[in-house]
């Protein structure tokens, strides 16, 4: 499939009232409002294309960059392709699940993670945190620095409520996700998340709650899944 046949296709799967919900939960405009499940479908058909997954990306089209990510070659995502998406993921969905997903399965994620987290632009920094939390899920223990993730396990307990609305949340997500998937941090993660309380979140009037880091460590321990590695982050 061509670019110009797949953003036929988007358009066609497009739903108003789709579009009006995204709006609501931090996706901007433009955009068709397609659902997931059709962006999988057209996933399918094209498995894996970088250079389509580029274009797409470009189109400054949520559906288009969320469709992006899923059929990306993570591996092929060079340093500067990284940068170029973090600057452009204005939607919520593209700089918390897109683009930390592919710098997660390219070979520059954590670098870039690190990186991201010091920038004055909120969405690039929950970028960082994001694809921190996709890191400590997908990698193995042994290829994680566990001292530089208890430093940074700290940072968050002492920044954490002067953050930014969406950096605030990412941050939330890494404890949990330390908590859940590298368990010789559990306990210190739980710590950490039970000195920090409460993290208030400007949900932009939608249902969303923040997760409590606590309780959902505890039911990743109650399910038995402790340390239990993801085999993707894409969704």
């Amino acid at each position: 499939m061509t670019t110009q046949e797949i953003m036929a296709e988007l358009k066609a799967y497009g739903d108003e009232k789709i579009r009006k919900i995204f709006l609501n939960h931090g996706i901007k405009d433009p955009m068709f409002g397609v659902k997931i499940e059709y962006l999988k479908n057209i996933q399918k058909k094209v498995k894996k294309n970088h250079q389509l997954a580029l274009e797409l990306y470009a189109t400054g089209n949520a559906d288009a960059m969320y469709l992006a990510g899923l059929i990306a070659e993570d591996e092929k995502m060079t340093t500067n392709d990284l940068h170029t998406w973090v600057q452009q993921a204005l939607s919520q969905n593209i700089s918390e699940y897109t683009v930390p997903w592919v710098a997660t399965g390219s070979l520059h994620g954590y670098k870039l993670a690190l990186e991201w987290i010091e920038s004055t632009q909120e969405h690039i920094a929950a970028a960082g945190w994001a694809t921190l939390a996709a890191l400590v899920a997908l990698k193995p223990d042994t290829a994680l620095d566990l001292p530089a993730l208890q430093l940074l396990l700290l940072r968050v307990k002492n920044t954490i409520h002067a953050a930014g609305n969406r950096v605030k949340y990412a941050m939330n997500n890494f404890v949990i996700c330390t908590g859940s998937y590298v368990t010789p941090l559990t306990q210190e993660a739980i710590a950490i998340a039970q000195q920090i309380g409460a993290v208030t979140v400007d949900m932009d009037g939608t249902a969303c709650k923040v997760p409590d880091a606590v309780a959902y460590i505890a039911k990743a321990e109650a399910r038995g899944t402790l340390g239990k590695k993801k085999k993707t982050v894409k969704c």
